[in-house]
C-alpha cells in the first residue's frame, strides 16, 4: 500500500541550508558555525568540571566505565590525551536558553549538568539494545566491560542526573521560589525521561513489525531524541527565571530542533562517513533498522524499493555490495529527499520560534546551535 508520507504540518519556507545530508563540511568553518562552536565551547567548560564531580561520587567500579565512556580515559584508567568526549551541545542548549530570557548561565547549570547525564544514559543503553560496537571512535561500554556493567553504568548515569537537579536551591529571581523551582525542573526532567523511553520501546518494537507507518516513526522520533532536547530548552528558560510564555516558546523550539536532530541522525546512519561519524558505513541498513529513511522508502509504494523490502523480509547477514544497493534503493525511493525536506522546514518553524515578538536575547548563539545540529558531521 502506498502511504503519503506527509505527516507533519509545516509552514512553507525556502530552506536556507541544506539539512542532514551526511556529507562532511567544509574544511573552512562559516561564520555561524564558528558561533555554535563558540558557545558549545563555553557550555563544556562550565559544565564538564560538574559532570566529572558527579561522576567522581560513583563507586569506583562504575566510575571508572563511566568515565572511560565520557573519554576521560582508557579501560585501564590511563588519561586519554586526545579525549573523544561528547559534543556538549544540550549543555549549551540549556545555557542559551536560561540566556534567552534574561537570566544568567549559573543558576541553570545543574539542569545542563542532568541533562547531559541524561542523554549519555540513553546513549549507553542505546548502544547495548541495538549492539552497536563503537561509538565515539573508539568501543562502546558493554563491548568494553559487558552488558550487565554498561547497563549499570547507564542507570547510576540517571540517578546522577536527578540527583543533580535536586542540588536546585534559592530563586533565580522573584517569581519562582527555589523548592517550587526544583520540584518543576525534576518534573520536566522526569516527563522527558519517560517520553525517550517509551520511544526507545516503540523503536524496538518496529524491529517485528512490517506495517510501521511514517507518522508513527515520527512520533517515535519525538519521543527518543526530541523530548530531551525539549527539555534542555525548557529548563534553561526555566531556571533562568523566563515566564510561562518564553518557556512554551523555547520548549517548541526544542522540540522541532529535537526531530530535525533525529532525522539527521538517521541520515547519517545510512550515509554518514564512519572517519567522521565513528560508526561504520551503512550501519542503520546493516541492522535493518527501521529509521525514517528506510520507513518512508518502505511505504513509498514505488519500484525502487522493492530491493529494500525483500532485504528487509530476510535474516540473512547483509554483505558491502548489498548494502551499498540498498542504500541507493532508499535514495531513488525517495526517502533520503525527504527526510532532507523534513529537517529542512523543522529547523524553518523552530526558528521562527526564536524571532516571534516579544524578542528573545542570544537568537543568534541559538540559530547557529540549531543548524549545527543538523548541518552536523558527526
Amino acid at each position: 500500500m502506498t502511504e503519503r508520507p506527509v505527516d507533519v504540518p509545516l509552514r512553507s519556507r525556502t530552506p536556507e541550508a541544506d539539512v542532514g545530508t551526511g556529507r562532511v563540511a567544509p574544511a573552512q568553518p562559516t561564520p555561524a558555525a564558528q558561533v555554535a562552536r563558540q558557545a558549545v565551547d563555553s557550555a563544556r567548560a562550565l559544565a564538564e568540571p560538574a559532570i566529572r564531580a558527579a561522576v567522581d561520587s560513583l563507586p569506583a567500579v562504575l566510575r571508572h566505565a563511566s568515565g572511560y565512556h565520557f573519554g576521560w580515559w582508557d579501560r585501564h584508567g590511563i588519561p586519554a590525551v586526545h579525549a573523544h568526549t561528547g559534543k556538549a551541545l544540550r549543555p549549551a542548549l540549556v545555557l542559551l536558553a536560561a540566556q534567552a530570557v534574561g537570566g544568567a548561565p549559573a543558576p541553570a547549570l545543574p539542569a545542563a549538568v542532568a541533562v547531559e547525564l541524561a542523554h549519555n544514559f540513553s546513549l549507553i543503553h542505546d548502544d547495548v539494545m541495538d549492539g552497536d560496537e563503537t561509538r565515539r571512535h573508539r568501543p562502546t561500554v558493554w563491548k568494553e566491560f559487558g552488558v550487565a556493567q554498561a547497563i549499570l553504568v547507564g542507570d547510576a548515569l540517571l540517578a546522577l542526573a536527578f540527583d543533580t537537579l535536586g542540588l536546585l536551591s534559592g530563586p533565580a529571581d522573584s517569581r519562582v521560589a527555589g523548592p517550587t523551582r526544583a520540584r518543576l525542573a525534576q518534573k520536566m526532567l522526569s516527563g522527558a525521561v519517560g517520553d525517550l523511553l517509551h520511544g526507545q520501546g516503540e523503536d524496538l518494537a518496529f524491529e517485528s513489525r512490517d506495517d510501521v507507518t511514517t507518522a508513527e516513526c515520527l512520533a517515535m522520533a519525538r519521543r527518543k531524541t526530541g523530548a530531551l532536547i525539549e527539555c534542555a530548552t525548557g529548563l534553561g528558560a526555566l531556571l533562568g527565571g523566563g515566564t510561562a510564555e518564553q518557556v512554551a516558546r523555547l520548549r517548541g523550539f526544542g522540540a522541532d530542533l529535537g526531530l530535525a536532530f533525529q532525522i539527521t541522525d538517521d541520515l547519517l546512519g545510512i550515509w554518514g562517513d564512519p572517519a567522521i561519524t565513528g560508526k561504520p558505513v551503512y550501519s542503520d541498513l546493516r541492522s535493518r533498522k527501521k529509521s525514517l529513511p528506510v520507513v518512508v522508502a518502505l511505504r513509498s509504494g514505488v519500484p525502487a524499493a522493492r530491493p529494500l523490502l525483500d532485504a528487509y523480509a530476510k535474516e540473512d547477514e547483509l554483505k558491502e555490495a548489498e548494502l551499498e544497493r540498498l542504500a541507493d534503493a532508499v535514495d531513488a525511493a525517495g526517502g533520503r529527499q525527504w527526510c532532507v525536506a523534513q529537517a529542512s522546514e523543522l529547523i524553518s518553524r523552530a526558528l521562527d520560534r526564536l524571532h516571534d515578538d516579544p524578542p528573545l536575547a542570544r537568537t543568534l548563539e541559538l540559530t547557529a546551535l540549531a543548524r549545527l545540529l543538523t548541518q552536523r558531521d558527526r
